[in-house]
């Protein structure tokens, strides 16, 4: 079992969203959060003020999978996200020891 973490923009996450129930993903988490990579922020005007923007919003999207689907997941993201400018994000890949259902106790593949 893999879990995968993807950072994406907040604008795409109905696409990223659509395109991981068309292909099976049964499940995410969706955490709302702030960062910045290369593009280290920006500044805004704002009542004739000007603001630096450090931390820009951002999307964290958490999915749980068997192994054989991570390669479709990972298309699937980087497919729906992808904008082509920078700040599109990235996707984390690591693997997991176990799973636990708390409602009935399934452990592994079962519980996902």
């Amino acid at each position: 079992m893999k879990k995968i973490e993807a950072i994406i923009k907040p604008f795409k996450l109905d696409e990223v969203k659509d395109a991981l129930q068309d292909i099976g993903v049964q499940g995410m988490t969706v955490l709302e959060a702030k960062g910045y990579g290369r593009q280290k922020g920006h500044s805004e005007l704002y009542r004739g003020a000007e603001y630096v923007i450090d931390f820009l919003p951002k999307i964290k999207i958490e999915i749980v999978v068997a192994d054989d689907l991570v390669p479709s997941v990972i298309e699937a993201i980087q497919t729906a996200a992808r904008t082509g400018k920078i700040g599109d994000g990235k996707i984390f890949v690591s693997s997991l020891e176990d799973v636990i259902r708390i409602r009935t106790g399934e452990t592994g593949s079962q519980a996902i």
